[in-house]
């Protein structure tokens, strides 16, 4: 595919996001291509889980800003619900991977940043490589992380996801695994891998039907498949199309193409 490297391990479908020169920052065409997978794994009986991993030593460096000024022209030429289309399929990616039956596994390292981290809250399990570093940095953008912050905040607790969603601040390996996001640290890329492929035949010694029963369980005891989740997440893109097309995203965008300070930062 496009945007990412598809291969078969056993009862697992590794997914790995292929966009190295962005830091595997994700775009439209790799979120379609994700959906695409999932549902072919999903139709698979064979298939039992799924792990996500970026190349290039980097997991995902958060949404593609191309694709942001791409909706920034179009809102310019009079198309109004840009920005919110744009930032809601990105909700459905995190929905419909979050509502799958599927044991989904993320592999981490490098960048896990905006969109990234929220890949890794709907995770299953994660695990994560010695030196990999995690944020939410829409706020300093002039964003707010629309479709991310309720998988954030059912992953890792209200105040936890405050703490990172109000500052941007970046946190270590460590941190991620005192707060609950990352279960097991690996020393190096190679050691993930070999965490990925014990945690795959660990799975793999597990029944099929029960594992998808299971999670269900699981899932319907959080209240994750609350329709008003779904409301939510469309409120959400709501207010990310306001804040692309007022002041602040405009100048979050433009600085950050710019490898400038925003005008908040200066003062």
């Amino acid at each position: 595919m496009e945007t990412l490297i598809v291969e078969q391990q056993g009862s697992a479908r590794l997914l790995t996001l292929n966009r190295p020169q962005q830091r595997n920052a994700m775009n439209l065409q790799m979120v379609e291509d994700l959906l695409q997978q999932l549902a072919t794994a999903e139709a698979d009986e064979q298939i039992r889980a799924l792990v996500l991993r970026g190349s290039s030593g980097h997991f995902c460096a958060g949404g593609d800003i191309a694709d942001m000024l791409t909706a920034q022209q179009r809102a310019a030429d009079g198309d109004s619900d840009a920005f919110y289309r744009m930032n809601r399929h990105f909700g459905e990616l995190l929905s419909r991977f979050n509502q799958t039956n599927l044991v989904v596994v993320a592999a981490l390292e490098g960048a896990v940043m905006g969109g990234g981290f929220g890949l890794a809250c709907i995770a299953d399990i994660c695990l994560a490589a010695q030196g990999a570093r995690f944020a939410l940095p829409e706020t300093r953008l002039g964003l707010p992380p629309a479709q991310i912050a309720p998988f954030v905040a059912t992953r890792l607790g209200q105040f936890q996801a405050r703490r990172l969603a109000l500052s941007g601040v970046t946190i270590d390996t460590e941190e991620a695994a005192r707060i609950g996001l990352v279960h097991a640290i690996a020393e190096s890329g190679e050691a993930l891998t070999d965490s990925v492929n014990q945690q795959l035949q660990a799975i793999h010694a597990c029944a099929p039907n029960a594992l998808a029963t299971t999670k269900q369980l699981l899932r319907d005891s959080a209240g994750l498949r609350d329709s008003g989740l779904e409301a939510l997440l469309d409120s959400a893109a709501r207010q990310f199309a306001d804040a692309m097309q007022r002041g602040e995203g405009r100048e979050g965008a433009r600085a950050f193409i710019e490898k400038r300070p925003a005008e908040w930062q200066q003062a």
